[in-house]
């Protein structure tokens, strides 16, 4: 009687007993012996549960982390839970529970699904970032932050013990020398521009705006200036950019990354005000530009704006202003958006020829960006430009292009030059005397630079993007941040000793209506008295964001039940660092910043022995699915279409035809496929072998619930193929053609999967299986069949492994060899070129197939001056008589 495939029994039995056997358990004596850390970026739980995106990244970690296990490595696998956050709190406030109770259930939830899907996470190193034993330790790393400073000479962090005081600041007694030591602390308290959110109550960060509302509760979000904590990330900025080189990360990233920081060379330069004892700075990477001046703009949030404004101009300026701290930066700086801005009444005068430009404030300037001020030069700036044009403010040439007929048509129209160029001939004094006349912009500019700084009205400098790290909230559910205000103005931090600082219990989680977190309502908690002097202090009332938790959580997975450090120093000297850190690229410049930072940090303390925390890097695509929309572009959900019998999809409400289009998956537009769904009808193990098989893991992809019906018919194929086979035959009487299949299939799937190849072992797997079940098969190359199947298959693979007799779990299995004269078979020789250039030759089996081919080429040439990889374009030249490949030509661009 033949054996059908029962996945709800075969998946149960094996979650049971993994269950009980703990096979997934890392031994802390493990550490370091042939190590492999393989992590994903840990989830925020929420109470939907899991969506499809999550498995999607989660399977190709697993997978990769059983090849490592089988391979014979110590892989550490951990999960956890990203668990503070808004959301959660703003649960609490409609519902009045405490925010644990809901974050709780959710991470159970979340549990629950990941266990089910097979995941081989070591669970006894849970975490949550909410949980009092984990943020002790956040607080810990803040108040190290806070207890340091930057050595400017030697690039790191140090003991803020170690600062060298002033002696006049040391004369005046401890208060200046405590205010001396606050203003160069890590962390430190300064007024800052935020995103305000008065129904929320609290700052929101740049990600959790959108369009000027909320992400939460769509409601208006201001930019107004207040009091924070801030960490100084700046003072890392070049260390960020350099060091980048020292990991494997898609460029794509590192470039993120770059630009976030925007590392830039060029000149500040002071522009007096015209009648006034106040100097406005500039920030500018084409002084070169300076004689073409012709106006001047600052931020709406300009520390000066009031007395820079005259008494005719206040009310215009005012509206102005109101109007533009309702827009987020995003908003303000979109291309192509109408400029506007508002005359000031007030006048500056450009340093170099001393002409008076008109001073405006323009909310396409940002405060947290330079100086918060520009110079406008609208013939070669094209925001400057549209600008002038706006407000009819004279536009004057000063660089052309070299080409003198280019030059002429440039005059003539009267258009924006942003490209090099020469200077064009100018009657002033100081444009004589530093003969510039047709002299080349970049020679120009370091003329001009010299000159201001002669003068002392300009500096050269190198200046960043990135701002300090705004770090505190207005919220209730964060890490509590351990700090004290006294009364006499001093600020301490908690000792060691007093951690955790934990959450007080309140009345209810909204804000106060003053804009203080519900953490200052708790009076009991919030008022202290110190010991020793009989002070009086309060608590700080803000608490961490969100990033906090997620900066450093892949160094307590390395010792989770550690109660009295953050982590041993020999487990991190082992583990460290990650050896393959998987997500989503939306996370490529904040959370991967911000622990960036921090590491760094704790590397300059002499905490960790790396540099930096994640040594490889890989993007999941985004996963989106079918939807429809009509003729006017609306989107129509799923559940609202039908398909005719002619396959047309019509909308079932009005009968018109629609257009089925693939988007991300959205509870609005009723596409989302939940993973419970999928394994309810066809199991885990077909939903993790048809996550990898849809395409490659970083491509985007779209879900097609009936496609998933071929994977299943292949995993019942493969349990049939060994449950329903009968009799194996000894290895001496195997089909040559099996003994060469498995070879083969081992060579290709161990190297797809070094390489995160996911996708196409499951074709390969799903050829060796349509090619060789009818033949002579022996228990040694079934059971080999089973191991290279148990990554994207676990339970099935364990089965079948017991079916063939084995005692012990398959994950204690060793991953298979092979013989490779199996594979010697005739050998022809291919010619690779590059853009049409011979690079190398290649000895292939003259079987080979095209995709491995490529592969090989690939691997051939990623140490030479010529390396491609597979998104390049290939063109297989083929002799026509037997279709061998001759020559393979790989066009990069």
């Amino acid at each position: 009687m033949q054996k059908e495939y029962n996945f709800q029994e075969i998946e149960e039995k094996w979650q049971s007993r993994w269950e009980e056997s703990q096979p997934y358990k890392v031994p802390v004596e493990n550490a370091g012996k042939n190590k492999a850390y393989v992590l994903d970026m840990f989830p925020y739980p929420s109470g939907s549960g899991l969506h499809m995106g999550h498995p999607l990244g989660y399977t190709g970690t697993d997978i990769y982390s059983r090849f490592k296990r089988l391979q014979g490595f110590s892989v550490l696998h951990p999960m956890g839970f990203d668990a503070f956050g808004l959301p959660a709190e703003q649960h609490a406030i409609r519902t009045g529970n405490h925010p644990a109770e809901f974050t709780k259930q959710n991470c159970e939830v979340f549990k629950k699904q990941l266990k089910r899907l097979g995941f081989s996470y070591d669970w006894e190193r849970e975490i949550a970032t909410c949980d009092p034993e984990y943020y002790q330790w956040t607080q810990w790393i803040f108040l190290k932050i806070y207890n340091s400073w930057f050595d400017e000479e030697i690039q790191k962090a140090r003991p803020i013990s170690e600062l060298p005081i002033p002696a006049d600041i040391s004369q005046a007694g401890e208060l200046a020398i405590a205010k001396y030591l606050d203003s160069k602390r890590l962390a430190y308290m300064d007024y800052a521009m935020v995103n305000w959110c008065p129904d929320l109550g609290t700052v929101l960060s740049n990600e959790e705006v959108i369009d000027g509302k909320s992400e939460v509760g769509s409601f208006d979000v201001i930019r107004k200036p207040m009091r924070q904590w801030l960490l100084r990330i700046t003072k890392y900025s070049e260390r960020l950019i350099n060091d980048l080189v020292e990991i494997n990360w898609p460029e794509s990233i590192k470039d993120q990354q770059r630009n976030w920081i925007g590392r830039r060379y060029g000149a500040e330069i002071d522009f007096q005000v015209k009648d006034q004892d106040l100097i406005l700075t500039a920030f500018t990477t084409r002084p070169d530009t300076l004689f073409g001046v012709t106006f001047f703009v600052i931020s709406p949030e300009h520390p000066l704006v009031s007395e820079l404004t005259t008494k005719e101009q206040s009310l215009a300026v005012n509206e102005y202003c109101q109007q533009a701290s309702k827009l987020s930066d995003l908003a303000r700086t979109i291309e192509n958006r109408e400029k506007t801005g508002v005359f000031t009444g007030t006048h500056l005068i450009n340093p170099i020829n001393q002409q008076a430009v008109p001073l405006y404030i323009g909310d396409y300037v940002l405060m947290n960006y330079g100086t918060g001020a520009v110079m406008g030069v609208p013939a070669h700036d094209e925001r400057d430009f549209e600008f002038a044009k706006k407000f009819a403010v004279e536009i004057i040439p000063v660089i052309i292009p070299a080409n003198s007929e280019q030059a002429q048509q440039v005059l003539a129209k009267n258009l924006c030059w942003t490209e090099p160029g020469q200077m064009i001939a100018i009657k002033d004094p100081i444009f004589e005397e530093l003969e510039l006349s047709n002299k080349s912009n970049e020679i120009a500019k370091a003329t001009i630079c010299t000159w201001l700084e002669t003068q002392q009205k300009g500096r050269q400098v190198v200046n960043y993007r990135l701002r300090d790290w705004l770090f505190s909230r207005q919220r209730y559910w964060g890490e509590p941040i351990p700090i004290i205000h006294w009364e006499n103005g001093t600020i301490t931090g908690l000792s060691d000793q007093e951690l955790p600082l934990v959450l007080p219990e309140v009345a209810d989680y909204k804000p106060s209506a003053d804009g203080e977190s519900p953490l200052s309502k708790a009076e009991n908690w919030l008022e202290v008295i110190c010991p020793k002097t009989g002070m009086k202090g309060r608590r700080e009332t803000n608490t961490m964001p969100q990033w906090a938790g997620s900066c450093w959580y892949y160094l307590r997975f390395i010792d989770p039940k550690n109660s009295s450090l953050p982590w041993a120093k020999d487990l991190e000297q082992s583990w460290m660092n990650v050896d393959l850190y998987v997500g989503g690229a939306e996370h490529a410049v904040l959370h991967l910043l911000y622990a960036r930072f921090w590491h760094k940090i704790l590397f300059d303390l002499g905490f960790v022995t790396t540099n930096e925390p994640f040594q490889r890097l890989f993007n999941q695509g985004m996963l989106t699915s079918f939807a429809y929309k009509d003729s006017r572009g609306a989107l129509v959900a799923i559940d609202e279409v039908k398909t005719t019998d002619s396959g047309e999809f019509i909308q079932i409400s009005t009968g018109e035809k629609v257009e089925r289009i693939t988007a991300k998956m959205s509870k609005s537009l009723r596409n989302v496929v939940t993973p419970d769904e999928i394994i309810n009808e066809y199991g885990a193990d077909t939903l993790r072998t048809f996550l990898m098989f849809m395409a490659p893991l970083e491509a985007q992809k779209s879900w097609d619930s009936q496609a998933i019906t071929g994977v299943n018919r292949f995993l019942k194929k493969a349990y049939s193929f060994i449950a329903n086979r009968g009799e194996f035959v000894p290895p001496a009487e195997e089909d040559l053609q099996v003994k060469k299949s498995i070879a083969g299939l081992i060579q290709k799937i161990t190297l797809d999967l070094e390489n995160l190849r996911f996708n196409t072992p499951v074709s390969s797997m799903m050829e060796f299986l349509n090619n060789t079940s009818n033949l002579k098969f022996s228990k040694k190359s079934a059971g080999e069949f089973a191991i290279l199947l148990s990554p994207y298959a676990p339970h099935l693979a364990e089965e079948l492994w017991c079916l063939l007799g084995n005692k012990d779990s398959i994950v204690t299995a060793k991953w298979p060899s092979f013989d490779p004269q199996l594979l010697q078979q005739e050998k022809i020789n291919i010619v690779i070129q590059v853009n049409g250039k011979k690079r190398a030759n290649i000895e292939v089996d003259v079987k080979i197939d095209d995709e491995l081919l490529k592969q090989m080429i690939v691997e051939n040439l990623k140490d030479s001056l010529h390396p491609v990889s597979l998104a390049d374009r290939f063109i297989l030249v083929k002799n026509p008589k037997d279709g061998t490949v001759k020559l393979a030509n790989i066009i990069v661009n």
